[in-house]
């Protein structure tokens, strides 16, 4: 009888130890599943906000399009008064860079003819 109550005792144990390791490993499955789940949710939460950046940079396109157009005919304006402003500059100090062209040419030219007369 001892014997038999023993066993049972032991018995009892290992099946309480037994459900006690399932329960763990219940334990740590839903933990596996909780994480899972908050990974998810991560993720989908970063797709939204993806989708958000997105958005708010194609609204941000839409509305500074207009704006570029503007400053780009501002642009071509501001050039086009430039280019008629410097045309007359320009016509008017040709000459003089025609004859500064002409002194330079003359005065290397005379610095090599010094040259070869002092090789000589």
């Amino acid at each position: 009888m001892k014997f038999s109550l023993i066993a049972a005792v032991v018995v009892l144990a290992l099946a309480q130890g037994s459900f006690a390791q399932e329960a763990f490993n219940l334990e740590k499955l839903g933990q596996y599943f909780e994480e899972v789940k908050n990974k998810m949710t991560e993720i989908i939460h970063n797709q939204d906000l993806a989708n958000q950046a997105q958005t708010f940079l194609e609204d941000r396109k839409t509305e500074m399009e207009p704006l570029a157009s503007q400053i780009q005919d501002q642009l071509r304006t501001a050039a086009t008064n430039i280019e008629e402003q410097i045309k007359p500059l320009a016509a008017q100090m040709q000459p003089m860079f025609d004859n500064l062209q002409k002194q330079m040419e003359a005065l290397i030219q005379n610095m090599a003819e010094q040259a070869r007369a002092i090789g000589n």
